[in-house]
């Protein structure tokens, strides 16, 4: 199989992006990203690309399976406006060009709480999404709703500390649904998602995605 991937170089990205590259099923893995990832591997294509120009690059996104797992904070993009246009217009214009170019399963990675109707700013956002891409009526297309998400190296401490109450509270038995999820079990997650023979949408939300990781080992 031939992947296509979005957010290669966040944290979740970066394992994704490792075991597609370690799959015997997939034989080339092609990155959207603004620098090419380091990593040496001759099934790995880099395409350098400028999301604000997507007639650019749209020729380019020919594949069997298309990943979606780009993504930024409010603060690091500086204004909701700017972060609404890397987490929904960026993946919305992705999701689109696939579609056009005949990609028939499309996997993104959303959050938990996401619904158009929400009044908060970063739910709703990712609620518009999951409906702007559905509506695109991909043969298969799969929504993971992750939680707190357990990253390496991260730098955002209020994960970190969230993290680790969370943690805390599900040692006697708290909150254990929402069981903070490593970066490189939603990957895994993911790629057994793309390897489901069916048709049609699914969802998969927070402790659910763990078993789901366990699909096909």
């Amino acid at each position: 199989m031939k992947a296509l991937v979005i957010g290669a170089t966040g944290a979740t990205g970066k394992d994704l992006v490792k075991q597609l590259l370690n799959d015997p099923d997939y034989e080339e893995v092609n990155v959207f990203v603004r620098k090419p990832l380091e990593t040496e591997n001759p099934k790995l294509k880099n395409h350098l690309v400028d999301f604000d120009k997507p007639a650019e690059w749209r020729d380019l996104v020919q594949g069997d399976v298309a990943f979606s797992c780009l993504g930024t904070t409010l603060k690091n993009a500086g204004s909701k406006e700017e972060q609404r246009k890397v987490d929904y217009d960026y993946q919305y214009n992705f999701a689109k060009t696939a579609k056009e170019n005949g990609v028939e399963d499309y996997i993104l990675v959303s959050s938990y709480g996401a619904s158009p109707k929400s009044k908060i700013f970063y739910s709703k956002m990712k609620g518009d999404l999951e409906e702007s891409v559905k509506n695109l009526h991909f043969n298969k297309i799969t929504i993971f709703q992750p939680g707190m998400l357990e990253r390496k190296d991260t730098e955002r401490t209020g994960e970190v500390l969230g993290g680790k109450i969370i943690k805390f509270a599900n040692k006697f038995g708290i909150l254990t649904h929402q069981k903070p999820l490593p970066t490189d079990v939603l990957a895994q997650a993911m790629i057994n998602a793309s390897k489901i023979k069916s048709n049609g949408y699914s969802k998969i939300k927070l402790g659910n995605i763990f078993s789901f990781a366990e699909k096909g080992k």
